[in-house]
């Protein structure tokens, strides 16, 4: 059995970013009030701001001062603006109040602000609460944060509901759900989007998926996994939905979102649609998977291109598959560039791909290195890789820790391999227990070895279990001893038959032989010559003797000789024996012994017992 090692890349993890609150804009008639966060940058018309001076100048009206207060706030006209709305304040209109603590927050008169703030609150503005509710969670005063956004979003205020829900999850309070979503319906792009990542996380296979490299909670392919439970609706369904409203509004990581989910449920296009967004936007990872759909559909200069683009804004995977295209294409040079770039970006990943390639130049000191690097930062398939290198170079007390090592971590492969260690010391309890284990996590090869010890221990209803499952993963011998185990019982002749054919199509060659006498039972004799001769032609003695028996039965007997000859000399009896009969038909006494001997010596006993009797014929006629 061969040691297991793939090449594995990972895809990408996603950090989560929380953007500052800026998506809805909120207006108290009849003045603007904004918090600096999300204050607007259009100027209003010259004509809007004097007929508000003159409104002001003639009544002297709060909130005709208010209005104009907000304009000059709006246009960066800080003592103009602030002027006016302290003469607004004086006179109890609470927009001008709020809109004040605006202005003293953006010259860094936060506590003087908070002042005008809580007037403004206090007489009912969701505006002045939210931005109170921010001013106490900035100096660390939860109770009194959580009091103030609680109004601002009881309130119908957009902004006030998501702080408040970005308060209760950093607490992990089931609450937060709620406010996300009354945000995200009143259109807040950035609550949308983590109303979906709540609701991403809930779905059945998110919950079941393990965590990204690094314990990173977000990563694309646990989206990509969990995006079959959208086709039903459900927890993941409605996460799309909110991440498609995101995105429409350009939230750049709702874009990538849902692009993943798209991909994962086969919708190609559309997925590639939202990458290209949010890829243009800036998002590296975006441009990354945008780069592997490319690949996929055969256009590896344009996903070089994104790749490229993602690597040179720190995103390792992009680095990594960057190596692998120039590794693919001999550039052994460029590939070593992108994986130490991969490193440096904090990809382990990068590690491993470079002990791939120093183990494919033959730098084996070289690829030790760096799979021991990235086996004790953790990489799985690097501890794996270590260890088989270790084996192949005759330290099998070395390596049996790094298989353990990454078996216990999850790899397949180091399992399967732990499985062939134990099984060339002849532990074979120990070597069963590891096979099972990798078969039960889909290892074909692991599967067919359970088989093969069950098949041993005459459990032949367990085997034929593993043995359908290695068949699935498409291994020719797991199909061929399938075919065996249904060969015994005649109602399944004709599912025997399927999966001799199976493993015969693959260049198995028992399988060949056996699927010829199939074939050859119902009389198919061109079917059964064409098998037989696949097989013979590969070096199969059965094959040559048989298509000789075949060839003899239609009068070609010349030609079955000379398959003959062909399976006595790689130690066939029969064709031996038969050898000697045709010689001895022909008078050819000397070559009938010379075959006769060696049927004797090639066996079996009853084939050594009838060519010990012709030769001592064959011998009396020569001594005649």
């Amino acid at each position: 059995m061969e040691l297991m090692g793939d090449r594995t890349r990972l895809w990408e993890t996603t950090g989560r970013l929380v953007e500052a609150p800026g998506d809805g804009s909120e207006q108290e008639r009849p003045a603007y009030a904004r918090t600096a966060d999300s204050a607007d940058a259009g100027d209003p018309a010259d004509l809007e701001l004097e007929t508000a001076r003159r409104r002001a100048a003639e009544t002297g009206d709060p909130a005709a001062l208010s209005m104009l207060g907000a304009l000059l706030l709006r246009r960066g006209d800080l003592d103009g603006a602030e002027r006016h709305l302290r003469a607004a304040t004086a006179d109890g209109d609470r927009s001008a109040a709020n809109n004040l603590g605006v202005l003293l927050h953006q010259r860094g008169y936060a506590d003087e602000a908070a002042g005008w703030w809580r007037i403004a609150a206090v007489a009912g503005s969701a505006a002045a609460a939210h931005a109170l509710g921010r001013y106490h969670r900035e100096r660390g005063d939860e109770p009194a944060a959580e009091y103030w956004l609680r109004q601002s979003a009881e309130s119908g205020h957009a902004l006030g509901a998501y702080a408040l829900a970005d308060l209760l999850e950093h607490r992990s309070d089931v609450g937060a759900e709620r406010w996300f979503r009354a945000a995200a319906e009143r259109g807040h792009r950035e609550a949308a989007y983590r109303l979906a990542r709540i609701l991403g996380g809930r779905a059945p296979r998110a919950r079941s998926g393990g965590l990204g490299p690094g314990g990173v909670e977000t990563s694309v392919r646990e989206l990509r996994a969990a995006a079959a439970d959208g086709r039903d609706g459900g927890p993941a369904g409605e996460a799309e939905q909110w991440y498609r409203q995101a995105a429409a509004r350009g939230h750049r990581r709702a874009a990538l979102h849902l692009g993943t989910l798209l991909e994962g449920r086969g919708e190609i296009q559309e997925a590639a649609r939202w990458y290209l967004t949010s890829a243009k936007d800036g998002e590296a990872r975006a441009a990354c998977a945008l780069g592997f759909l490319l690949r996929d559909a055969g256009d590896t200069d344009s996903a070089a291109v994104w790749w490229r683009r993602a690597a040179q804004d720190g995103d390792g995977n992009a680095a990594n598959a960057l190596g692998a295209l120039h590794a693919d294409r001999g550039e052994s040079g460029e590939a070593e560039r992108w994986y130490r770039a991969a490193l440096d970006a904090g990809d382990i990943n990068g590690a491993y791909n470079l002990g791939l390639l120093c183990a494919e130049q033959g730098r084996t000191a070289q690829a030790e290195q760096w799979y021991r690097r990235a086996a004790y930062a953790g990489h799985k398939e690097a501890a794996n890789a270590l260890a088989v290198l270790l084996l192949q170079g005759g330290d099998a007390d070395g390596a049996e820790p790094w298989f353990s090592k990454a078996a216990e971590a999850g790899s397949v492969d180091a399992a399967f391999n732990l499985g062939i260690l134990y099984a060339g010391r002849d532990e074979d309890r120990q070597a069963f227990q590891w096979y099972e284990r990798a078969a039960t996590a889909g290892h074909t090869d692991a599967a067919l070895q359970v088989a093969m010890a069950l098949m041993r221990d005459g459990d032949e209803e367990a085997a034929e279990r593993h043995l359908r499952v290695a068949v699935r993963g498409g291994n020719a011998e797991a199909a061929f001893r399938l075919g065996a185990l249904l060969d015994r019982d005649d109602d399944a002749r004709e599912e025997c038959e399927e999966w001799y054919g199976k493993a015969a199509r693959q260049g198995h060659r028992r399988a060949q032989v056996r699927l010829g006498m199939l074939v050859a039972e119902r009389g198919d004799v061109v079917e059964a010559a064409h098998w037989y001769r696949e097989a013979a032609e590969a070096g199969s003695r059965n094959g040559a003797f048989n298509l000789g028996l075949l060839l003899a039965r239609e009068g070609s007997e010349p030609e079955a000789a000379l398959w003959w000859a062909r399976a006595a000399e790689a130690g066939h009896g029969r064709a031996a024996l038969r050898l000697a009969l045709l010689a001895a038909r022909r008078g050819d006494l000397t070559e009938g012994r010379h075959w006769c001997d060696c049927a004797v010596e090639l066996g079996p006993a009853e084939v050594s017992e009838r060519a010990a009797r012709l030769r001592d014929a064959l011998q009396q006629e020569l001594t005649a």
